[in-house]
């Protein structure tokens, strides 16, 4: 139980190359979309009986399934209530370079996010608008921390995550590989509406206390801004990200197929 919970800790994931995904939504599409990742099934007896289909699935991909009491599952949890049920999976290995080599039509880059809950609702909108793949900078919160991954509700599962990259070198290779980058930006002259979103394009978005540093937005091609109608201030990081990629979405950018295999 104790080298379960030490998972929340990112030296020790960094170590064994593991982390948690915690909760039915989040074993869900792990069982479903990439049962290779997944080293250990917990379940208690409750749990087990309500999301039956998942333990099903689980079962029938031959993966190790562990009863536990819901007294040791919560030892094991990072999340006050994990809902009885927990994994222990491999983090993959994505490579920014197969992902353009894959030709995709958008990403979407965080630069400096370091807000769990951010970063992941960030990563569940890519998911749900279609992205190809999600790069998070150097400097910016771990993307298989536990509360990063319950935030993305599975979708961490569905698509490439590319983690560890300074951002100049985000830039230089999405550059490289013909990805217009398109920094968001309150700062930019053109609005969401009024940019050409067909071509294969990557949106860079900033810490979600003061945004793009004036050095990660110089190096955008463009500057785009949502438009705000009304009297608020400005959006959050993750409903402007949102926008943004739907925006993307609605000019038939993106895949809508999750990867499978390792």
């Amino acid at each position: 139980m104790r080298s379960v919970r030490s998972l929340a800790q990112k030296s020790v994931r960094a170590r064994q190359g593991l982390f948690l995904a915690e909760g039915p939504p989040a074993v869900r599409e792990a069982v479903r979309w990439r049962p290779d990742l997944v080293r250990d099934l917990y379940v208690t007896d409750e749990a087990g009986q309500r999301y039956a289909e998942i333990v099903g699935a689980a079962a029938d991909a031959g993966l190790a399934i562990r009863a536990v009491g819901a007294d040791s599952l919560a030892a094991m949890a990072d999340a006050q209530t994990p809902q009885g049920m927990l994994a222990v999976c491999r983090i993959p290995v994505a490579d920014l370079d197969e992902v353009l080599a894959a030709g995709p039509r958008v990403l979407c880059v965080l630069a400096h996010v370091r807000d769990p809950g951010n970063a992941g609702t960030v990563i569940r909108a890519a998911d749900a608008a279609g992205a190809d793949a999600v790069v998070v900078s150097e400097g910016s919160v771990d993307a298989y921390a536990p509360k990063v991954v319950r935030s993305t509700a599975g979708s961490l599962f569905h698509l490439p995550v590319v983690s560890g990259m300074p951002v100049p070198a985000i830039v230089d290779r999405l550059r490289a590989a013909g990805v217009t980058v398109l920094a968001a930006d309150g700062a930019g002259e053109r609005t969401v509406d009024e940019v050409d979103l067909r071509r294969p394009h990557a949106w860079l978005f900033g810490n979600e206390a003061w945004g793009l540093s004036p050095e990660d937005r110089g190096l955008a091609d463009d500057v785009v801004r949502v438009p705000i109608h009304g009297r608020a201030e400005s959006l959050n990081l993750a409903m402007a990200a949102t926008v943004c990629l739907y925006a993307s979405a609605r000019h038939g950018a993106g895949s809508a197929d999750p990867p499978t295999g390792p």
